[in-house]
């Protein structure tokens, strides 16, 4: 499976998520399901070691309300959040990205399935109809081009999503090493992603007919 959050994404986005009010780990992991439509849910195992990191950063704290270990969020948290909002929304962004793509993941798993499903019943059938005919069977199937081509694009989602994610986590890390980003550099990014297009586009014209 594609990974959800990108390194230290997931413990700010538990900060957001108690910055709207306390929760328990359960609640937690199913405010995350929630966002990620049930494509996603993190095991507590993921949860519960982040929210101790929190708990030890002075950014939440913890107090039991009978079986259950409720989190809130300190004034520490509240600030640490809104330094860090350019990180937030870019990590919004991340989970917008990880929602479509593990629903394509969901989407393809579940046609690969029916086709292997197919596939096996096919299989079965011709070697009914062997066994009763006693005759050598041809297949005569070809590939569906229509099938073929939403596979591709399938695909070519993916390595788009996967470019766009690189981009910004390298922009994200090399402002935090202290460097900076340009309008210049903006600039040369959209160039090259227009060069890009233009060859692309003159690849598509060519296999046209």
């Amino acid at each position: 499976m594609t990974p959800v959050f990108s390194h230290g994404s997931l413990r700010l986005y538990l900060l957001s998520l108690l910055a709207e009010g306390p929760k328990h780990g359960y609640e937690l992991i199913q405010a995350l399901s929630d966002r990620f439509g049930g494509t996603y849910s993190p095991s507590a195992g993921t949860i519960y070691p982040r929210l101790g990191k929190l708990e030890e950063d002075g950014l939440v704290t913890k107090e039991s309300d009978g079986r259950k270990t409720v989190y809130s969020i300190t004034e520490a948290g509240r600030r640490e959040l809104e330094n860090r909002r350019l990180d937030l929304d870019a990590i919004e962004l991340e989970v917008t990205d990880s929602v479509r793509r593990l629903a394509d993941e969901v989407r393809t798993g579940v046609t690969d399935a029916m086709r292997s499903l197919k596939a096996d019943l096919a299989s079965a059938a011709r070697q009914a109809k062997q066994s009763a005919t006693s005759a050598p069977f041809v297949s005569t199937d070809s590939p569906d081009p229509r099938t073929t081509s939403r596979v591709a694009i399938h695909d070519a989602d993916t390595v788009l999503a996967d470019f766009r994610q690189a981009v910004r986590t390298e922009l994200r890390s090399h402002v935090g090493d202290g460097g900076t980003v340009t309008d210049s550099l903006v600039r040369q990014l959209k160039d090259d992603l227009d060069r890009v297009q233009a060859s692309f586009r003159s690849a598509l014209s060519s296999r046209q007919g």
